[in-house]
């Protein structure tokens, strides 16, 4: 029988995340909490734990004192079993530079590899919401024979524009054919003409095949060194890419509704959507999942509490999920979700929101499908998401959705 192989786990979190401004102001992008108690991080992360690896490294850059507090806060692996997770920053082994792209990322931390030894690397993202098990995908790369495996997951076929799109080979559906960006009339997929195939962003490589990739990326002046633009067109011309389709893929404990489900978050229209698919009674996102759970920083607080007000209105919640450390005097709550240690007094009303951790709701005020960042506070009285012209006055980002955010820490007056 052969040996399991050495499988090395790699996180990529150094973007930047310019499209969740403000929310990436202060923070990486894998830093943004998510759910209430979660960081977006916190999903690959528990992906990669549940499966079975036991030594990852996360690749940082911008802004990621938060995120390095985070990783060392709550994961905490045993030593005695050689197991770790590791915040890595650049590290500017190869020239006074920053990351250039994910796939120089990786060339700039070779050395991780090259210490650890290998036989498989598993590279995925640090900002997208889902469930997978990557031994399933493993045992796929390795039956496949490719030397680089790409996950793929089926999105309707009008929505192609907006993904980078896995053209498959029709005789042998588990080979790339070609990579196709953003594409207006892409062909649907054999057994279902109505969907394509797109990336996932998460990705397998025999490690000698990954190592020759990166550096001869490196050498590439033309190269915009990316994993998905420039490393995996690479193997596909060498005829060594494989696709492997998460439909194949069953996590324990997840449901006919939340099988499949994955979202890239990279947007605030998209960040605000993946928590409506939280909230709904049959979620289609299912935290609850026990048999595989997504790990996060076990925080000390008191249960949320819901109370009555000084002229007995009483806090309620409605479709919504409340965090630990939040108390609702008097508030009404619906389809929102509340982070760890916020305070709503009475008479106010919090619908089809997003709040993150310790933010302060003065009696009266008025939150609607808006995002409000850590720490802020509104007067009694103030309004956020109700007065477009007073919210864009004030600042605020405003999406074409018309979803309203405000960044950490603001004071918002009546």
């Amino acid at each position: 029988m052969q040996p399991a192989p050495k499988v090395f786990g790699i996180i990529l979190a150094g973007g930047e995340g310019k499209r969740l401004m403000p929310l990436t102001a202060d923070r990486a992008k894998p830093a943004v909490p998510f759910g209430g108690q979660y960081r977006l991080i916190d999903f690959a992360i528990s992906n990669l734990i549940n499966s079975g690896l036991q030594q990852i490294v996360v690749l940082t850059q911008y802004k990621s004192h938060s995120l390095d507090r985070h990783i060392s806060q709550t994961w905490r692996m045993s030593a005695l079993l050689d197991s770790y997770v590791a915040s890595v920053p650049a590290q500017q082994r190869l020239g006074k530079r920053w990351f250039t792209g994910s796939a120089d990322a990786i060339l700039q931390s070779l050395n991780l590899i090259n210490d650890e030894k290998p036989d498989i690397v598993i590279v995925v993202g640090a900002d997208h919401v889902y469930r997978m098990d990557f031994q399933q995908m493993l045992a796929a790369h390795i039956e496949s024979g490719a030397r680089a495996t790409v996950a793929g997951i089926r999105q309707p076929i009008g929505l192609a524009n907006q993904f980078g799109v896995i053209d498959v080979d029709k005789a042998d559906p588990t080979r790339i054919k070609q990579f196709l960006e953003k594409p207006e009339n892409p062909e649907g997929l054999v057994d279902s003409p109505h969907e394509v195939l797109a990336s996932m962003g998460n990705y397998i490589f025999d490690t000698d095949a990954l190592i020759e990739a990166v550096e001869a990326d490196g050498e590439l002046p033309t190269s915009n060194h990316d994993m998905g633009g420039d490393i995996m067109p690479y193997f596909v011309e060498r005829g060594e890419a494989g696709v492997y389709d998460m439909k194949r893929n069953d996590v324990p404990g997840s449901t006919d509704r939340d099988r499949y489900y994955w979202r890239d978050v990279g947007t605030i229209d998209s960040f605000y959507d993946a928590h409506r698919d939280l909230i709904s009674t049959l979620p289609i996102f299912n935290l609850y999942n026990m048999l595989w759970p997504i790990h996060s920083q076990a925080v000390n607080s008191p249960p949320a509490k819901f109370v009555r007000d000084d002229v007995h209105r009483i806090g309620n919640a409605i479709d919504s999920i409340v965090s630990l450390g939040s108390v609702l005097s008097g508030a009404h709550l619906e389809l929102s979700v509340v982070g760890p240690w916020t305070l709503a007094a009475g008479g106010s009303t919090i619908t089809q929101s997003v709040l993150f951790d310790s933010v302060r709701v003065g009696a009266g005020a008025r939150i609607h499908r808006a995002i409000l960042d850590k720490n802020v506070v509104l007067a009694d009285g103030a309004t956020v998401g109700v007065d477009r012209t007073r919210d864009l006055e004030r600042g605020f980002t405003i999406t074409e959705s018309g979803i309203t955010v405000v960044g950490k820490g603001i004071h918002v007056e009546r």
